[in-house]
């Protein structure tokens, strides 16, 4: 069952166009990442989808419903986490809690809000007392009230440390665990590898890229790297292709467990050490890399042209 799905979005700001025919769709109970760099177009997108601005062009439908058209309803039916949120400094974290669990129908006790957030040990402290990562924590407990069908999280673990973050992903699996379809955006891109198993980058407010989280990496180039032993030059190595990074030899190949391989059989054939070697499969910052270097080209191919 499709819970968002996306289709033809287009929403400008005057002159400008932050989105332009962007179609995606997210299934019940996935976690689905939307990414890009500052500017991308992702909060207004989010924003549309949410119900606080209405699409230009395009289709926009969240549980079967029109986000404009069935505000109420879809309120009622998710949750959402902005970059950022207005406290009053004063309150307490409890004290918050409970305000928002007025405007809330049949809203989780304020001690399992809490509990998910990682707050317990913060209730009587207060907000203005919080460190920036603990007010993130605080805007996923108010998030996460009603017990949303769909959750909208923008940038959920900015200022966190290490620890918190890791805590807070796995409160987001468990939700969707539990039914719960997640929309995320994030700038840490081992954070959207972990948790998402979908995913779309935008840039200046298209689709560039998208897919299952897997079959996508799986089909871009992974990396070798290794120092170059003494005396030996890139074009000793037995594989061509080899790129200088300081003093690395690096490879950007489809299989990279195959290419060690090669390379290392080849070293031991003659009495060398492949020392610092690095074999990984793909990562989304790969691919932000490679979409980036495509730009680049494509920006001076324009250039040229002009």
């Amino acid at each position: 069952m499709t819970a968002i799905q996306v289709d033809g979005l287009r929403k400008s700001y005057g002159d400008f166009t932050a989105v332009r025919d962007v179609s995606f769709e997210v299934a019940q109970g996935e976690i689905f990442a939307l990414l890009g760099r500052n500017g991308a177009g992702k909060t207004t997108t989010v924003e549309v989808l949410a119900g606080f601005q209405a699409p230009d062009e395009g289709t926009v439908r969240v549980l079967g419903l029109d986000p404009v058209r069935d505000r109420a309803a879809v309120r009622r039916s998710s949750g959402i986490m902005l970059q950022e949120a207005g406290f009053f400094p004063d309150l307490t974290v409890a004290q918050t809690v409970d305000a928002w669990r007025d405007f809330v129908a049949a809203p989780r006790p304020r001690d399992e809000a809490l509990g998910l957030a990682g707050l317990d040990a913060k209730a009587g402290t207060r907000v203005r007392q919080l460190s920036g990562g603990e007010k993130r924590r605080l805007d996923l407990a108010l998030a996460i009230l009603s017990r949303p069908d769909v959750l909208f999280l923008d940038e959920p673990t900015t200022g966190m440390d290490p620890r918190a973050r890791r805590d807070t992903w796995e409160v987001i699996l468990d939700l969707a665990r539990q039914g719960t379809t997640i929309l995320l955006t994030t700038h840490y891109l081992e954070e959207a590898q972990h948790l998402a198993s979908s995913m779309v980058i935008m840039d200046r407010g298209t689709v560039v890229a998208g897919g299952g989280m897997a079959e996508t990496l799986a089909a871009q180039t992974g990396r070798v790297a290794f120092e170059l032993p003494p005396s030996v030059g890139l074009r000793d190595l037995p594989l061509p292709g080899a790129t200088p990074e300081g003093d690395l030899a690096v490879y950007r190949v489809p299989d990279p467990d195959l290419a060690a391989h090669t390379l290392l059989d080849w070293a031991a054939g003659r009495g060398l050490r492949l020392r610092d070697l690095e074999v990984r499969t793909a990562t989304l910052e790969d691919l932000f890399l490679d979409l980036a270097t495509d730009e680049r080209s494509e920006t001076d191919s324009e250039k040229e042209v002009v």
